[in-house]
């Protein structure tokens, strides 16, 4: 079995689902009492996010290149960004280190495109919605249609992951709304969404809508179970 690498923290409560469902499908996988060899290291997310507010993106850089280094030191066959946002800085993390690294959109554009879907809805943090680092190499590499929601839905759906699934925290409230906004983009064309935030899969879950939803936590943690096996 190779030993996963997982850059998490970012925040923690996603980090932890990453743990616990790599955990669970090395268990299914190989059976007995076997759980998966795991270097984790977990950054402090509040250094970060103010760093992301400031557009510090360099400085942020810095800290995960060196928390990469670390995890590689460790004695990690990959490396697994636990967060979508942060693939902004993939390419200089993964320069920096000799391990692979299995990108998060990868993962997912492979699931999308084996269950045959063209145009997808994306949602996440406004960096992940907004920027070309993430929808752009989904559109580029495996020629998927992207739908986003309108400027205003984006602050909505930014500020729900920033202010509440980051502490923890869901309520009923914002489900309305990301449900509302699943909605308004399934109206557009899109056929599916992608949960393009590590936490949303706290807040939504595929029992609360007939759209069909692709949770980014749960593709790239099987990704990492299939690679840990191969």
């Amino acid at each position: 079995m190779k030993t996963i690498g997982l850059l998490g923290g970012m925040s923690w409560e996603s980090t932890a689902e990453y743990y616990r469902t790599i955990n669970r499908g090395i268990a299914e996988e190989l059976g007995g009492l076997h759980s998966a060899q795991v270097v984790l290291y977990s950054v402090d997310f509040d250094s970060l996010e103010k760093l992301q507010r400031k557009g510090d993106w360099q400085g942020a850089a810095e800290i995960l290149i060196d928390a990469a280094l670390k995890i590689q030191a460790a004695g990690a066959n990959f490396l697994l960004i636990c967060t979508n946002t942060m693939h902004k800085l993939a390419d200089q993390i993964e320069a920096a280190v000799q391990i692979p690294l299995l990108h998060i959109a990868d993962a997912t554009a492979e699931t999308l495109i084996a269950d045959g879907i063209k145009t997808v809805g994306l949602l996440g943090t406004a960096f992940t919605m907004e920027e070309d680092f993430y929808r752009g190499r989904l559109k580029r590499n495996f020629e998927l249609d992207i739908v986003t929601p309108s400027k205003g839905d984006r602050e909505i759906v930014h500020n729900v992951i920033y202010q509440e699934l980051c502490a923890g925290k869901t309520s009923e409230a914002s489900k309305t709304e990301y449900l509302r906004i699943i909605e308004e983009l399934a109206k557009d064309g899109a056929e599916a969404i992608i949960l393009g935030c590590t936490e949303i899969g706290m807040l939504v879950k595929q029992s609360d809508t007939h759209i069909k939803l692709y949770d980014t936590t749960a593709i790239h943690a099987k990704k990492a179970v299939e690679q840990a096996i191969a």
